[in-house]
């Protein structure tokens, strides 16, 4: 009775959704339980950093990681929090030659109220299941997950720095651990989460401005391809423009798309351009999703959300090419030009080295007004110094770690 039942259910699904069910199928169960995390203590904490201020990106890392493995057969196996430590792999892993791995970024703030805080987190999960869907990798209970992650900062939460310019960085991280050269899906993952305090993204510090290098030669992604998922695939060849860039005295790379050299996103960034459009409008524009070649940023989606709260100007999501913005700025058009991810959360821009023009960005000469208001109205979600539901609560009075080691 209950295999017919199950079958009949999984024969109605599968004319609804007959992706999803197979996927579902293929993952081997259902998802782990926050309430079932087992807890392994370091015996060795290490020093907190003296100044989180000035913690280089992805440097210093907690004393705990979460992890939980899956497997095809089983499904998903017990979470657990444990001490970092190294991953022991086989030569032929999936995740070494076909880059069967995906990741998210979030951060987790200190706020006024000594609370610890999350800025929208299930926005990372949806996105996390998303790029998982797309990497062949299993699903999982985004809810579950982001109650085990909340957990892992709740046991680490002295790392989360007592300041209002650092963070704890979230990386939460799946990969692809069968030992097979087969290009096929890894019939096992594991799925870990690890976290670090982070000062400013930029060495210059927080919301300063940065120059790029816009060169049509190097693409990022193409219109079909992954640029749209989170996954470490579309950032390993960009490192290369990044030096070069670097080399032409640029912080960050400009990625232009297509043979009218569209504007898509700055480093790791999404791009916004506030100017006066060929209308006569004031416009906040930058890249649509529909092409498949930006990331859907969080930040990205919270300053849409606050500008169109504002109701002051046009929020658009349009193509703009390198023709329009050189018009733009020859007409005296272009206001301000910022890129904006969960790292930097704001970065103004002040010029462009395109096709060996130097393109100057008044966008520090304009106030920034618009630019510097979203950063101050985002990070006063972030560390709470104004109350919103974008502000997901993980430990309510910090101090209080009452955790079962088992």
């Amino acid at each position: 009775m209950a295999t017919c039942g199950r079958l009949r259910l999984l024969d109605q699904c599968a004319r609804i959704s007959p992706f999803v069910v197979v996927q579902r199928f293929l993952n081997g169960g259902p998802s782990f339980k926050a309430s079932e995390v087992e807890y392994r203590f370091t015996a060795h904490p290490k020093p907190k950093p003296a100044n989180p201020d000035k913690c280089k990106f992805g440097k210093h890392f907690t004393d705990h990681m979460l992890a939980v493995e899956w497997d095809s057969k089983n499904g998903w196996g017990t979470p657990t929090i444990k001490p970092i430590e190294n991953i022991s792999l086989h030569p032929a892993t999936s995740v070494f030659h076909y880059a069967t791995e995906l990741f998210e970024g979030m951060k987790a703030y200190r706020t006024e109220d000594n609370r610890i805080a999350m800025f929208r987190p299930m926005e990372n999960m949806k996105r996390m299941e998303r790029t998982a869907r797309r990497a062949c990798l299993p699903e999982f209970d985004k809810e579950e997950l982001l109650k085990c992650i909340g957990e892992l900062v709740r046991v680490d939460q002295e790392w989360v720095p007592y300041s209002n310019k650092a963070s704890l960085y979230l990386r939460p991280t799946m990969i692809g651990t069968e030992p097979s050269l087969g290009v096929n899906m890894s019939k096992s993952a594991l799925l870990y989460c690890i976290l670090c305090p982070v000062g400013p993204y930029f060495e210059t510090g927080s919301f300063n401005p940065v120059s790029l290098m816009a060169d049509p030669r190097y693409l990022r992604a193409a219109k079909g391809g992954s640029g749209a998922f989170k996954l470490g695939s579309n950032y390993g060849p960009t490192i290369r423009i990044q030096e070069e860039a670097a080399r032409r005295g640029c912080q960050q790379v400009l990625w232009l798309h297509g043979e009218d050299h569209q504007i898509t996103e700055v480093g790791t960034m999404n791009v916004f351009i506030y100017w006066i459009n060929e209308d006569g409008d004031h416009e906040l524009a930058t890249m649509p999703l529909d092409k498949g070649i930006v990331l859907p940023g969080v930040t990205r989606m919270s300053i849409m959300d606050l500008a169109e709260s504002w109701g002051e100007f046009k929020i658009t999501e349009r193509v703009l090419t390198m023709a329009d913005l050189t018009k733009g700025l020859k007409e005296k058009r272009v206001l301000e030009m910022f890129g904006a991810g969960t790292a930097c959360v704001i970065c103004p821009i002040e010029h462009i080295l395109y096709m060996d023009q130097d393109l100057f960005i008044p966008t520090m000469e304009n106030g920034p007004e618009v630019a510097g208001r979203l950063y101050r109205e985002l990070t006063d979600i972030q560390f709470g110094r104004v109350p919103h539901d974008w502000s997901h609560t993980v430990v309510e009075e910090a101090g209080n770690i009452d955790v079962i080691q088992m």
